[in-house]
């Protein structure tokens, strides 16, 4: 019976669903999460007559066809880009970016990768760095006998020296743009990888048309909607529920030809 198979995708699929939606809800709370949607396709049709057959010598034409669908496949895991809040901290090395845009930083290999976690602290050379001791780039490098640290929304970054506050440009934060940024890559630890779905990094200072400014002292959190998440994972699990009788529902029924045929 293709009810059975064609249950058993389902099943599959409301599997992946419920998998997605359970690493939105446990990364809730994770600075800079981009929640994810599960998408889905039907699959291949089984055509036994296509519509505009002719059914008759007179060439009367067949208005519907008759094709069975066979279930049901994901095609995409999307990323949603959507702003998340922004909490103050008062952190003076936490920036948070408000629009568009990714803090580029140092990989382990030297390769670029690209954040939206503006989670930042100093090295021992006062080099800028994210919690896991990637380097930011560009590279900026904090003196130690600087007083105070200001970024400014355009992404400059100050420092105030001696006891008169003497005014220093440290350097400028840079952030890249993607025309597809659904396309990259996650890496897990909040970072990103550039993929020929993504395209190349389009890099532009904060507050430049169509990318984000920076706001020192905040932290962007997760855009994750624990209501949202709550109604599709009780959507997904009465799909499987109703998946699973289904595919009850057909063994019964074989079950019954196998015993009549006996």
């Amino acid at each position: 019976m293709r009810a059975l198979s064609i249950a058993a995708t389902g099943m599959s699929a409301q599997q992946t669903n419920v998998e997605v939606i359970a690493n939105n809800v446990a990364n809730i709370n994770t600075t800079g999460f981009k929640r994810s949607r599960a998408e889905f396709a039907d699959l291949l049709y089984q055509t036994d007559r296509p519509a505009g057959t002719v059914a008759r010598d007179d060439d009367t034409i067949i208005p519907e066809g008759n094709t069975v669908g066979l279930g049901v496949r994901t095609v995409a895991i999307r990323n949603l880009s959507m702003q998340g809040p922004l909490a103050s901290t008062s952190n003076r090395y936490d920036l948070a970016l408000n629009g568009r845009g990714y803090f580029q930083v140092q990989g382990e290999n030297n390769e670029i990768l690209y954040t939206r976690d503006g989670a930042f602290n100093r090295n021992s050379s006062g080099q800028l760095i994210t919690l896991d001791g990637n380097l930011v780039i560009p590279n900026i490098t904090v003196p130690t006998t600087a007083t105070n640290i200001t970024v400014n929304a355009n992404g400059q970054v100050y420092a105030l020296f001696g006891t008169t506050g003497t005014q220093q440009l440290l350097g400028q934060l840079s952030i890249a743009n993607f025309a597809n940024e659904t396309g990259l890559a996650p890496l897990g630890g909040n970072l990103f990888q550039e993929t020929e779905a993504s395209g190349s990094p389009v890099i532009g200072s904060p507050g430049d048309a169509g990318y984000a400014t920076i706001q020192q002292g905040y932290l962007e959190g997760s855009n994750v909607d624990p209501v949202k998440e709550i109604t599709e994972l009780i959507t997904a699990q009465r799909a499987y529920e109703m998946n699973s009788k289904v595919i009850s529902a057909a063994d019964d029924m074989y079950n019954v030809i196998t015993k009549d045929i006996r």
